[in-house]
């Protein structure tokens, strides 16, 4: 009796370590499952499956094409343009007797800026003195050949001798005084004075040779150098294998070590024809204007000069990936599959890198988490 009473109690004992065993066979077989892969790679096709994490780390956007200049940035230095740039030369001989101006002052055109005491200037106004009581004298004789000839008492002939000699001592006077103007003298001063040196234009004084007291024997060297810097260049210097790139016109962007802040703005003005023999370099110029003095000769600058490119395709940095010794991408084929792709860049720009090939225009390309893929 006390058998068959605990018969049902043992079948339930039985039925619970049967349930318990299933239920350890069930959680161990889960901890030890395989997860499914975040995608699978068959004949170089990504596939990125419904449920992958992965569908929330990929970004794909279609790729850009279109046209944009490439910048290129050469070494610089500003100059003074050499058409408002004038060597100032002495007119004659002599000795400096004074000296007006110094190294770096502004000066105007006609103002005074030396004086030379000249004997060359003495000769040349005593000249002028000597053909004037030359012409007047012959003036003179050719009015008493004329009041004769009115009279009857001369022959045709001494008329014409008078006319001849006022002519000719005419021609001399003028001679002698176009020669003082032009080495600064006045013709019409009573008494000669030291020869005065002026500005031929305004600018600032950027070289000086001279000193009061110095005696300059050589006409054809330069005293002092005005240079007129309301308008300078910035050259540029560019390596031979790029000289075919730059063109009269182009966009350039000027940046100084003095004003890091600035940028100066203007076109390519000058392409020199003749390479540099020692540097191998072109000299690119261009022209600014310079109304604040900001722009001094023999800075150093950086010259930002815009190439023209034709209409490429771009596309993030991001994008690109390492593969073995190539550059790729992965491009979308269809939802959710991608395909490696090897491509050819150029330039990097501020928005993004040219693709030179690979792609072209509407192709839909991993732009970010692709390196989730490079396997």
């Amino acid at each position: 009796m006390f058998h068959q009473s605990n018969k049902p109690a043992i079948r339930l004992s039985l039925v619970i370590v049967m349930a318990l065993s299933m239920a350890a066979c069930s959680h161990g077989a889960d901890e030890n499952a395989t997860p499914p892969p975040a995608f699978t790679v068959e004949n170089n096709l990504y596939k990125v499956p419904d449920n992958s994490p992965l569908r929330n780390e990929l970004i794909v956007q279609p790729v850009d094409m279109h046209q944009a200049p490439h910048s290129m940035v050469f070494p610089a230095n500003v100059e003074a343009d050499p058409v408002r740039t004038v060597s100032v030369l002495p007119p004659l001989t002599g000795k400096v007797v004074e000296l007006k101006v110094g190294l770096g002052d502004h000066v105007t055109r006609g103002q005074l800026i030396a004086t030379i005491d000249s004997g060359d200037l003495a000769q040349a106004n005593s000249d002028v003195v000597k053909a004037r009581d030359a012409m007047n004298l012959a003036k003179k004789a050719l009015d008493r050949a004329q009041g004769v000839k009115a009279a009857g008492g001369n022959a045709v002939k001494d008329l014409e001798a008078a006319q001849s000699s006022y002519n000719q001592a005419q021609a001399e006077y003028d001679r002698a005084r176009t020669r003082l103007v032009a080495v600064g003298g006045e013709p019409d001063a009573q008494t000669a004075r030291p020869m005065q040196v002026t500005a031929p234009i305004t600018g600032y004084i950027t070289a000086l040779s001279v000193a009061p007291g110095v005696y300059v024997n050589d006409p054809t060297a330069s005293m002092m150098t005005i240079s007129n810097l309301d308008s300078v260049w910035i050259t540029a210097n560019v390596p031979e294998s790029d000289s075919g790139m730059v063109a009269k016109g182009q966009k350039v962007d000027a940046t100084l070590a003095a004003y890091p802040d600035k940028v100066f703005h203007g076109n390519v003005t000058f392409v020199n024809p003749v390479l540099q023999s020692d540097t191998r370099r072109d000299l690119v110029r261009v022209t600014f204007a310079n109304p604040d003095g900001l722009l001094k000769p023999n800075m150093f600058a950086n010259a930002r000069i815009d190439i023209p490119q034709p209409e490429q395709v771009f596309i993030p940095q991001s994008a690109l990936l390492m593969n073995n010794d190539s550059i790729t991408v992965f491009v979308e084929v269809s939802p959710w599959t991608f395909e490696r792709r090897t491509v050819d860049i150029s330039y990097d720009e501020s928005d993004g890198t040219r693709v030179l090939k690979g792609l072209k225009e509407g192709d839909r390309v991993i732009v970010r988490g692709g390196v989730l893929l490079n396997d």
